[in-house]
């Protein structure tokens, strides 16, 4: 399974959003582009699908930005990657609900790839971007930019 540029950086966009946005404040997309490293111009590409999905919500005027829809605890990894990536499955067999290869009765690595896929939900479906955020302040002792520290 690899995953594209589009969905990591799809999932460091929804990260820096769920790191900087306070109770209804909004992040400029440029502001993320800068502290991520990230194109503007791909970064508008991503906000677009994650908006059309409801993930995000665009506010507009001179305090614009964007900000999460929903909490970071309850986003997954699995649901961000899902949408940017189409599927978390390790080969076509397994994209669909109901396996449609000729080949699935007789397939003696089918059981391989269902293990290597379950694997892999379990695991992008079991990380909220609150784990994340929970993991990156324990590395970094509570010390926000400039020295400030975060709560």
């Amino acid at each position: 399974m690899f995953i594209s540029t589009k969905g990591r950086y799809a999932l460091r966009l929804m990260l820096d959003l769920a790191e900087e946005c306070g109770e209804g404040e909004t992040v400029p997309l440029k502001k993320v582009a800068e502290r991520q490293a990230i194109s503007l111009k791909y970064l508008e590409q991503i906000i677009t699908v994650l908006s059309r999905a409801g993930f995000v919500k665009s506010v507009r005027g001179s305090q614009g930005g964007y900000r999460l829809t929903k909490k970071p605890s309850e986003y997954t990894v699995g649901m961000i990657l899902r949408l940017t990536e189409g599927t978390l499955a390790p080969v076509s067999c397994l994209e669909d609900e109901v396996n449609q290869c000729p080949r699935s009765d007789h397939c003696q690595t089918l059981f391989v790839w269902e293990q290597l896929y379950k694997a892999i939900a379990d695991t992008a479906d079991g990380i909220t971007l609150q784990d994340i955020l929970d993991r990156s302040e324990g590395k970094s002792g509570n010390v926000g930019e400039g020295g400030d520290y975060c709560i």
